[in-house]
């Protein structure tokens, strides 16, 4: 398959194969994964939730820490990266958004990733720079509404659209029921939809709009199937978790690698979202109605602290650290699939090779 592979394209930037490293917090995939990911040829991912949380102070000062830390990493993973493309994602939930999509930007990272709503703003925020931008969506309303907005305010098309299906891990575009009633195939008519309004405005603007999928993608054969289906690249993210340079402990890597199918579930998250996690004792307790102190950490914009049972932050700090039965610990639908701990390059040469 490698030879028929072709670059993914995003303005001036190219990556020689076409497989963006997804996103995951807190602290999933920082420098290491990142900048590994994109010195292999692909598009190497950091995510921004809670980013800083290792550092010294964040606990009292979280943003200002958490905005600092932004320029820690992606200057880290740019080192590492050997010219390859380094992005982030950034929710769009999160308070204080602006800010850290300027961090990112005065950090020099080339891509933005943004989804968890959509970026109405975001090409206000990098006006002027050579960041590129793109919108996490996950239905063709969707796209098309944030390429109309960003047209009628900013007269600039997204760079790149990321169309993210039911599959996938961590917090999820979708309501519960639709997570359950979406299947493969009625999923596929969406994203050909995608595409569709990936041309139309392309061709407003002169410039060609990639569509990379994700959720679920855990192989070539599945890669192949949408790369022939018209989109010009995949993101993947649960199967770089159980490499030797994912940016989580071992711990969280062996909770993959332990997980049967049955204990992937479908989670509520404190921030009003559907989640996929690995079922534990802390999801068996919160299920069965316990309540944990929460102390705000002014991470996501729609979180009412005062009413929810656990922090979505305290829960993915204690993963990220390793404390697996104490967390949240996010997965892809396909997680279980998970056998043994590899290699960025392993895992890039079984979608490629």
């Amino acid at each position: 398959m490698q030879d028929t592979v072709k670059p993914l394209v995003i303005g001036n930037l190219v990556a020689k194969i076409p497989i963006i490293q997804g996103g995951m917090g807190v602290g999933i995939s920082l420098s290491s994964l990142a900048g590994t990911v994109a010195a292999e040829g692909g598009v190497g991912v950091i995510s921004t939730a809670q980013i800083g949380f290792k550092e010294e102070g964040w606990l009292k000062n979280p943003i200002e820490t958490n905005l600092l830390a932004i320029g820690k990493q992606i200057g880290l993973a740019k080192e590492k990266a050997k010219g390859g493309i380094v992005g982030v994602n950034i929710m769009v939930a999160t308070k204080y958004y602006e800010k850290y999509v300027k961090a990112a930007v005065k950090a020099g990272v080339d891509l933005i990733i943004s989804g968890a709503g959509l970026p109405v703003s975001l090409p206000e925020y990098v006006k002027g720079t050579l960041t590129k931008i793109a919108p996490v969506i996950s239905t063709e309303k969707a796209a098309r509404v944030i390429c109309k907005l960003w047209d009628r305010k900013s007269q600039r098309a997204p760079d790149l659209l990321i169309v993210e299906g039911p599959e996938a891990g961590g917090h999820l575009g979708f309501t519960y029921d639709e997570v359950i009633a979406t299947d493969a195939a009625t999923y596929d008519k969406e994203i050909q939809k995608i595409i569709e309004v990936a041309k139309e405005f392309g061709n407003k603007f002169k410039k060609k709009i990639p569509v990379v999928v994700a959720g679920g993608i855990d192989n070539k054969e599945k890669m192949k199937h949408y790369l022939e289906l018209g989109a010009d690249g995949v993101q993947v993210a649960t199967s770089f978790v159980t490499t030797k340079e994912c940016d989580a402990p071992d711990s969280y890597k062996q909770a993959y690698i332990n997980a049967k199918k049955k204990d992937i579930v479908l989670v509520k998250s404190p921030v009003g979202m559907p989640g996929r996690a690995i079922r534990n004792k802390f999801i068996d307790a919160v299920n069965q109605g316990k309540k944990f102190p929460v102390q705000c950490k002014n991470c996501i914009s729609m979180c009412n602290h005062k009413d929810i049972p656990y922090c979505i932050t305290d829960a993915l700090v204690n993963a990220a650290r390793g404390n697996i039965d104490d967390a949240l610990v996010f997965c892809g639908a396909n997680a279980y699939k998970a056998a043994k701990i590899t290699t960025v390059r392993e895992v890039i040469k079984g979608f490629i090779g």
